[in-house]
């Protein structure tokens, strides 16, 4: 196991509910990353066989999202993919702080989806969030209703359009004029959706973590 240095905000966090920092700082303090050789090969690309790892978004990253979604007021968002549950606990805390709605979550590995339920637990947000078992393309296909933002982050696939393109043309009709969409790894193939004026969006790239991507959606 390769040790991994705390990531560290830059600044103070948005957030005031004691209890969910404690709970964001318990999964900061426990972060865990594999070798690097661990991704070489056909199970490099097997989300299963790193279901004993949590890869989760940097701290920036989390209180971007709490605050960019108390700034729209949002009820409904994507958090994918949910790993353990730290993006979407920044997003139960911000829907719960708005008056109410619903995280709509989405991971692959059943262990990473029981987890990522009791963290949400300890950290009193468990009514604000489904965390749906299974594929994204099938598990986010349907939102049941407009969302205001979404995360698109995903594990990587050995051939074709990544999965962040795959579940963006999914999720980018479903979410409104003037909501939001945060990609964490920068995939080519997404930026080249994002990028494209005809998709409706307009976006920034962010100095967060390696290239945070910002899209904004404008029609």
């Amino acid at each position: 196991m390769a040790q991994v240095a705390v990531p560290q905000a830059t600044g103070p966090s948005p957030i005031r509910d004691p209890r969910v920092l404690e709970v964001i700082a318990r999964m900061n303090a426990s972060r865990r990353f594999p070798p690097r050789e661990a991704f070489d090969g056909p199970v490099g690309k097997d989300p299963e066989a790193f279901a004993d790892y949590g890869f989760s978004i940097h701290p920036d990253q989390g209180d971007l999202i709490y605050l960019l979604c108390r700034g729209l007021g949002a009820k409904r968002v994507v958090d994918f993919a949910t790993s353990i549950g730290m993006s979407a606990i920044y997003f139960a805390a911000a829907v719960r702080d708005n008056g109410g709605g619903l995280v709509i979550g989405s991971e692959f590995v059943p262990a990473k989806v029981e987890v990522a339920r009791r963290n949400l637990d300890d950290a009193g947000l468990a009514e604000y969030a489904d965390i749906r078992a299974g594929d994204a393309r099938e598990t986010l296909r349907d939102l049941g209703g407009p969302i205001d933002f979404a995360l698109i982050d995903g594990w990587p696939v050995a051939e074709g359009p990544s999965l962040a393109r795959q579940v963006v043309e999914l999720v980018a009709p479903q979410l409104r004029v003037g909501g939001y969409i945060l990609n964490d790894n920068a995939e080519p193939d997404f930026l080249d959706y994002i990028r494209d004026p005809k998709n409706g969006f307009i976006s920034i790239t962010l100095p967060i973590k390696r290239g945070t991507e910002l899209a904004l959606k404008v029609e």
